[in-house]
């Protein structure tokens, strides 16, 4: 089994071009032979790419209008003989037959053709791949030594590993590839098998609302847990095949005991939260809710504020910096009364070197976090027999958008504030009711069947705090009492969504307490 192989002859025939063009004129500047069929070919030869077709390489032409063309033992061979196999090499030497390395097929559109309501028997007929497939499946068969290339998203991940590894690929991306490749076969007949037997429904790769209709979703495990949320529960923690974006499953440990099921569950909330403020931020985090978090010119800053939001939830929680942990902010952190992690860029040696005088705090360092980089990926939720599928919460405020129906108006420093408040407040059970100073938590409000509830919450934890500071709330007032509870302490401005039918009363609750209030019409709820 090889780790790394050479691409040095591939086989590309695909019914979605996108993509193609670039992909094959990489391919052809390191130097690799090029087969192709049918339209790809003419498709290839447009670009100026140098291809030879598969007629020329199996010396059979393409016949029955193209029924038959990859369908040949030189095709097959080269793509399926065992490498370290001494007969194999004999044989393929007497035959005189050339290895293929990498085959790039996707399939005649069945499911498309299927789903369209025009089409007839003959057109789904006709849409069935049958050389396709079969390549897919050799070359898949195939991966200690082959690669198969199905989706055209892979291929500037493609293009990007043969140019940082002088036209090879890796062991690990050929595994990928395969497993893939497996899956797609398995629909794509399933599709085929329901259609002849009458239970298929028509479907097609997206829906009028450009969502997917299938995912396809491949895991690595990362590490067995020691349990899972409770000691009789076991657990492992699994990696996302091919996911780019920021994932604990690349932190480093810098220190402490194994992390736990629970640990991760609460870090990766930190993680979350952190991403998505580029000035200094600290966030406090128990039970994948923030009991503190802030904003501030300096990390050091950020974390002293984030903890005074409420130090008694503070015990036992998880600490996330956007930031270096320096000499500034390393000896907070040391003296914050047991802390199960500590998740940051990086850390100073020196800074690493304090930390870790507690054996038991676990240092976690993901630089990517440094990046600022924007989390556009799905969120997937197991059901019992099923996972929800959602884009991520990224929405931001546009300050263009905004309605402020009250007779008093926001200063701008209130308005900063409120801005800072509706971010963080996604990042917060519902239903979430969040009281802040400046650009710092003071009190917060979170996970209650009743909005009023988290309002008594917020100004609880809050106390004289809440004395000019700003409220954020998730979703709506229903009802002019939650926003009464939290302005009697001295809040002077709000933000939410608006949009209820409550709406006329709690703003003319707001004229009455001489508060203003800011709607976005977005809503943020967090389950």
């Amino acid at each position: 089994m090889e780790d790394l192989v050479k691409i040095k002859r591939a086989l590309i025939s695909v019914s979605d071009k996108t993509g193609l063009i670039e992909l094959a004129q990489k391919l052809d500047e390191l130097g690799v032979e090029i087969i192709s069929t049918g339209g790809t070919l003419a498709k290839l030869k447009e670009a100026g790419v140098h291809v030879i077709s598969i007629a020329t390489f199996t010396g059979a032409p393409e016949i029955l209008n193209g029924r038959v063309k990859t369908l040949h033992p030189k095709v097959h061979a080269g793509i399926l003989y065992k490498r370290d196999n001494d007969d194999h090499l004999a044989e393929m030497s007497q035959q005189e037959y050339k290895r293929i390395d990498l085959v790039v097929v996707n399939l005649y559109p069945f499911e498309q053709t299927l789903a369209d309501p025009n089409s007839t028997h003959n057109d789904k007929v006709e849409n069935i791949d049958v050389g396709g497939p079969t390549m897919v499946r050799a070359a898949a068969k195939n991966s200690d030594s082959v690669a198969v290339v199905t989706e055209p998203t892979d291929y500037a991940g493609i293009i990007k590993e043969l140019s940082e590894n002088e036209g090879a690929l890796t062991l690990e991306t050929r595994k990928n590839l395969t497993s893939k490749a497996f899956a797609l076969t398995a629909r794509y007949d399933s599709a085929i098998s329901g259609y002849f037997s009458g239970t298929a429904k028509p479907v097609s790769s997206t829906d009028d609302s450009g969502g997917e209709n299938r995912f396809g979703l491949g895991f690595r495990k990362v590490q067995d847990m020691r349990y899972g949320e409770n000691p009789h529960q076991s657990a492992a923690f699994y990696r996302l095949k091919g996911y780019e974006g920021p994932t604990l499953a690349d932190a480093v440990q810098h220190a402490g005991k194994e992390l736990s099921y629970n640990n991760i569950s609460d870090i990766d909330a930190t993680l979350d939260m952190i991403l998505d403020y580029a000035d200094p931020f600290a966030a406090v985090v128990k039970h994948a809710n923030p009991c503190g978090a802030a904003a501030a010119d300096n990390i050091a800053d950020a974390y002293q504020m984030a903890y005074e939001t409420d130090p008694l939830s503070a015990f036992g929680s998880i600490i996330g910096l956007n930031r270096i942990v320096d000499m500034e902010v390393a000896p907070l952190l040391h003296k914050t009364k047991f802390v199960e992690c500590i998740l940051a860029p990086g850390f100073t040696d020196e800074a690493l070197a304090l930390l870790r005088k507690k054996k038991q705090r676990r240092l976690l360092s993901l630089p990517a976090i440094a990046e600022n980089l924007p989390t556009t990926d799905k969120v997937f939720k197991y059901v019992r027999g099923g996972i929800l599928v959602q884009e991520r919460d990224n929405l931001d405020l546009d300050p263009g958008q905004l309605t402020i129906p009250t007779k008093k108006q926001p200063t701008e420093e209130e308005m900063e504030s409120l801005i800072f408040g509706f971010k963080l407040v996604k990042h917060v059970k519902s239903n979430a009711v969040l009281i802040c100073k400046g650009k710092a938590a003071v009190g917060i409000g979170m996970g209650q069947t009743s909005r009023v509830d988290s309002s008594y919450l917020a100004v609880k934890r809050a106390g004289d705090r809440a004395k000019g500071g700003t409220c954020a709330s998730d979703a709506f007032f229903p009802m002019p009492d939650g926003l009464e509870v939290v302005a009697e302490k001295g809040v002077t401005a709000f933000i939410q969504p608006g949009g209820s039918k409550g709406d006329p009363d709690v703003i003319a609750a707001a004229d009455r307490c001489g508060v203003s209030m800011v709607f976005t019409g977005i809503r943020h709820f967090r389950h």
